[in-house]
């Protein structure tokens, strides 16, 4: 996934922001402390907090600025294109360095309710823009088609993370069976 500064913020909330998306997402976020975050930031606990009050707060900006940054990176690949174009970014995604699985589930699975609001927002807007590539394609019920996307999206990024990383190509066969890949 390629970088894109959306924190709006100053040079050193994005050096947090950007050592906490680092350590938050190869980590987890309760292996990670504040003192750490700072050390990795560069920046002094103060600074740090004056930004980002409590570690709730700088999870939060985390995660949004994840979702920001993952859904514009899928929107820039797929372009015109459509559902093949999405799999196709998922076989990427698995296949990179650093792919540890979905960072909202993976928030999710450590905070739960912590964080629901972010992780929803992030299924929300995921889900919206499938319901967009559905119509695109001319779905008869794009909301049941988009609901069939995201379970296969998910399905394969858990089942990537756990080691298979053809996920996204079995998910691509149910998704369009009649395409050859």
């Amino acid at each position: 996934m390629e970088p894109v500064d959306i924190s709006g913020g100053s040079d050193h909330e994005t050096r947090v922001l950007d050592a906490a998306e680092r350590l938050f997402y190869s980590r987890g976020i309760q292996a990670v402390g504040m003192d750490e975050l700072r050390t990795a930031a560069g920046v002094s606990l103060k600074r740090l907090y004056q930004s980002f009050p409590s570690k709730e707060a700088l999870v939060a900006a985390y995660l949004d600025r994840r979702d920001e940054r993952w859904l514009s990176s899928l929107r820039t690949f797929v372009g015109d294109g459509g559902v093949l174009e999405v799999f196709a970014w998922l076989v990427q995604w698995f296949g990179s360095e650093d792919f540890r699985g979905c960072a909202f589930l993976n928030a999710f699975g450590e905070l739960g309710d912590q964080v629901v609001r972010p992780v929803r927002r992030h299924k929300d807007r995921l889900h919206a823009y499938l319901r967009e590539l559905a119509v695109r394609e001319g779905a008869p019920d794009p909301d049941l088609r988009a609901d069939q996307l995201l379970i296969l999206v998910d399905g394969a990024t858990v089942t990537a993370m756990l080691g298979r990383p053809n996920a996204a190509g079995a998910a691509l066969r149910l998704a369009l069976p009649d395409v050859r890949v």
